[in-house]
């Protein structure tokens, strides 16, 4: 056994020094050069660019490249529905697949993203399109935080019109802004519905694959046969609301935290509502935004940057 140890240990860093060698002459990375284009979905409130200075995955895409994928960043309504940012998504999953000439993606989502992005596998041809989906802090199982915010927001109040115009008119400024200046519509009352418990469960039942409803903390397989095609499903969260004493949305995370009563939670989604196909990790030190390198890259002891590469080498030697 010791003799296996020593092997495996040599082994490595003859690869490790392989590498640095590699690099100091000036070659290209191949770390993260999976087979197919990574396509990197935000969540809500989201955008791709903004002004092509601040990314959603702040400096993400670039380290992403900089170890040998190709990337592509899609952008869909700020606000809306599930349902309606899929249909958005759906033409850039197509463009990115087909333009890099593979013809499918990696797929990997944030928080509204991952049920926006599970959606196209039941709409239309678009599952050809798609070779892997992984959660990233993803909404699967639904948000207690927006269950609390349904609750207390009167349906058809005046608070409730008041405040779905100013939120509104929030993602209208966000598109406005966005790399390509996309003129997508606004429906924040939508956005909100679609990811309570409810909302996510007609999710669900529209694109069952990679989330086991058995019980709340059931978790699902790698491999699931959808149609005919075979897609790998992956997902990895944070665990904790408060994470770097110099981000400025740690006070607002930490409050939203109390609607979660004895769960381990990201601040806005229950750890056991990520869950989808494989668990790569469920306790990394990050909260909601710090798995997307947000605010400008303060978060928790855990590298975001890091467990996105890893997980493209991850997917290259899937062969995917």
């Amino acid at each position: 056994m010791q003799k296996w140890i020593v092997i495996f240990t040599a082994l490595s860093l003859i690869a490790a020094s392989a590498t640095s060698m590699a690099r100091s002459r000036g070659e290209p990375s191949t770390y993260a050069a999976t087979k197919h284009p990574i396509m990197l979905v935000h969540g809500v409130a989201g955008w791709d660019s903004l002004g092509n200075i601040i990314d959603y995955f702040h400096a993400i895409p670039g380290e992403l490249e900089d170890e040998g994928a190709n990337v592509c960043v899609a952008a869909v309504s700020s606000f809306h529905s599930s349902f309606d940012r899929a249909y958005q998504l759906a033409p850039q999953v197509q463009q990115c697949a087909l333009q890099h000439g593979t013809g499918k993606v990696n797929i990997i989502a944030h928080s509204q993203g991952s049920p926006t992005s599970r959606i196209l596998l039941n709409y239309g041809n678009y599952r050809q399109y798609i070779a892997s989906i992984t959660s990233v802090n993803g909404v699967n199982k639904g948000s207690k935080v927006a269950d609390f915010i349904r609750h207390v927001l009167p349906e058809g109040s005046l608070v409730e019109v008041t405040v779905s115009e100013v939120v509104n008119a929030i993602g209208d400024f966000i598109d406005a802004f966005s790399s390509d200046g996309q003129d997508f519509e606004q429906d924040s009352i939508e956005a909100l519905e679609t990811l309570t418990t409810d909302g996510t469960n007609i999710v669900n039942n529209y694109t069952p694959w990679g989330v086991n409803t058995s019980s709340y903390c059931a978790k699902s397989s790698e491999d699931h046969n959808v149609n005919g095609y075979n897609v790998k499903m992956f997902s990895w969260t944070g665990n904790d609301p408060t994470t770097h004493v110099l981000d400025i949305s740690d006070p607002f995370i930490n409050l939203t935290s109390k609607v979660f009563i004895n769960e381990k939670s990201d601040g806005l989604v229950g750890v056991c509502a990520t869950y989808l196909g494989n668990v790569i990790a469920d306790n990394y030190h990050m909260n909601h935004l710090d798995v997307q390198n947000q605010v400008l890259g303060l978060h928790g002891w855990t590298e975001p940057k890091t467990l996105y590469t890893t997980h493209a080498n991850r997917l290259k030697n899937k062969g995917l």
